[in-house]
């Protein structure tokens, strides 16, 4: 590393903290609830709840880590984190897996499938 490159890359932390955050100072009386330093990116939120996108996820306003699994008809398994649980046509007994979108609210009628889910076997 040259002598110019090794106090440049300092010089961009701090530019880019100083940029991205700011510090509270407000007497405590006037404090607002969680003052301190505030981040550039607001933190993710599940209905009231905040959590961590990288441990966890969440599902209709609840947060489940991201390797919990549920079943989808009798003998199926998915991950609510990342796909969704779908009738394969109304009023069926049987069940396709599908990936849920990144960035939409997905849907099961505009998913791709990931996994055609057995019928149970019938003895």
């Amino acid at each position: 590393m040259t002598p110019q490159s090794s106090i440049l890359v300092p010089v961009c932390i701090a530019l880019f903290f100083l940029q991205c955050s700011q510090v509270v100072t407000v007497s405590p009386p006037d404090a607002p609830v969680g003052s301190g330093l505030w981040l550039c990116q607001p933190a993710p939120r599940c209905g009231d709840q905040i959590y961590n996108p990288l441990e966890q996820c969440c599902d209709y306003d609840t947060v489940l880590p991201l390797n919990r699994t549920r079943l989808c008809g009798p003998n199926c398994t998915f991950w609510p984190c990342m796909e969704l649980c779908c009738p394969d046509s109304f009023g069926s007994q049987k069940f396709v897996v599908k990936l849920k979108v990144l960035g939409d609210k997905s849907q099961c009628f505009s998913s791709p499938i990931s996994t055609n889910c057995p019928r149970k076997r019938e003895t």
